[in-house]
């Protein structure tokens, strides 16, 4: 026969426990079954706000739903309700010191989510980092290089230093400085370059190329040819001129010179 103090300890203390386990298990799966509910009505609800706002904004309050989920299973399983504030406060106090970076990683999110030097599907330049803006996180920005390599950016980074946003602008310029002889005729020069430039069918007519001389160097004349593009087409004009412009002064005899050292021997007597 089972002992009475036994019997006493399993009817008061372990069925309510058992029971308390079960039901904070029940909270975690429907909790977490919820809060992808939510989200997806949030989704929905924020599909016309801001991309970076967005994404901050379902990052945000995915993290304190489920946070508040797992406080609720806590509480229920029988742990004091005090007893939770105190270990939160003393968690979050050491936590806080010790993920000093992470806090403001957070902060700078918000600074990017409601400054927006960049929004997602942006390419960006920020120090060795350039690509496009995948998503923008609570801590961390994604960014896909040209190779398309994943780089997840700390905010702070990135709120804390120069960015140039390549997609803003609809147009971009491109300068492209050659030298050649200064035996070359520089009027047929500027022609041969228009005429490269003007048979490009991605360089824009208006505002039109033009050919300035830009320095007198050591082995020859600096010549610069300046023109306009649509954004998407930068690269493709970019390797394009180097290559037409190469072909061009070959055909017309233009010089690109190099650097040489004369020796003089002198014969001592």
């Amino acid at each position: 026969m089972m002992p009475e103090w036994l019997n006493n300890f399993i009817n008061t203390y372990l069925i309510s426990f058992v029971i308390n386990v079960l039901l904070a298990a029940v909270i975690l799966i429907a909790g977490f079954a919820l809060v992808k509910t939510v989200l997806k009505f949030l989704k929905k609800f924020t599909s016309r706000l801001d991309a970076n706002i967005q994404a901050f904004l379902e990052n945000f309050v995915g993290i304190a739903l489920k946070l508040i989920v797992i406080l609720s299973a806590v509480i229920v399983v029988g742990v004091p309700e005090s007893s939770v504030i105190a270990v939160l406060g003393s968690c979050g106090l050491a936590i806080g010191l010790a993920l000093q970076g992470g806090l403001s990683n957070i902060a700078s999110g918000i600074i990017l989510m409601f400054c927006k030097p960049f929004h997602v599907g942006d390419f960006i330049i920020s120090g060795d980092i350039s690509g496009v803006v995948k998503d923008i996180g609570i801590y961390y920005t994604l960014v896909t290089t040209p190779d398309n390599q994943d780089i997840h950016v700390p905010n702070s980074t990135l709120a804390g230093s120069t960015i140039t946003n390549l997609s803003t602008e609809s147009v971009r310029r491109l300068d492209f400085d050659f030298s050649v002889s200064y035996d070359a005729d520089l009027d047929l020069t500027r022609k041969v370059l228009l005429a490269a430039a003007q048979m490009n069918d991605l360089v824009m007519k208006d505002p039109a190329p033009v050919v300035l001389v830009t320095a007198h160097g050591a082995s020859g004349v600096t010549v610069r040819l300046r023109l306009w593009c649509a954004a998407e087409n930068y690269w493709t004009v970019n390797f394009d001129m180097w290559e037409d412009v190469k072909k061009a002064f070959d055909k017309f005899n233009i010089e690109i010179p190099y650097q040489y050292v004369n020796v003089v021997m002198k014969d001592k007597k």
